[in-house]
């Protein structure tokens, strides 16, 4: 009887693994943009935007205005990076937005 309750025990948790992160809250982070970028098809001028992650997709907002969107993925990395970091390719796109507290996300080559 008690294996029993154990076993519907640990299946129950292990439901509850699966579904908690369709309940997660976006990923929020201000970011120091130092030179023009795009992100999807908008440039952004130099300045303080804030990124909004909500599993795939990007917002990006300066002030109150949303200014662009785009879609990306989590990529998992060796270690977590030590700063925050823009990377961008050659023409100006942004490749790669890195933060110490979670892994590096990466943005897929959507236009949107």
């Amino acid at each position: 009887m008690k294996s029993n309750s154990l076993v519907r025990t640990a299946a129950l948790l292990g439901v509850l693994c699966l579904a908690v992160p369709v309940f997660a809250k976006p990923f929020v982070k201000t970011i120091n943009i130092t030179q023009a970028a795009k992100v999807g098809q908008v440039t952004l001028q130099a300045g303080e935007y804030r990124l909004s992650i909500d599993g795939n997709k990007v917002s990006v907002q300066h002030g109150k205005d949303q200014v662009a969107q785009s879609e990306g993925r989590w990529e998992e990395r060796d270690r977590k990076s030590d700063y925050d970091a823009v990377l961008l390719g050659e023409n100006g796109q942004v490749k790669e937005v890195r933060f110490p507290v979670r892994s590096a996300y990466s943005y897929s080559a959507s236009s949107s």
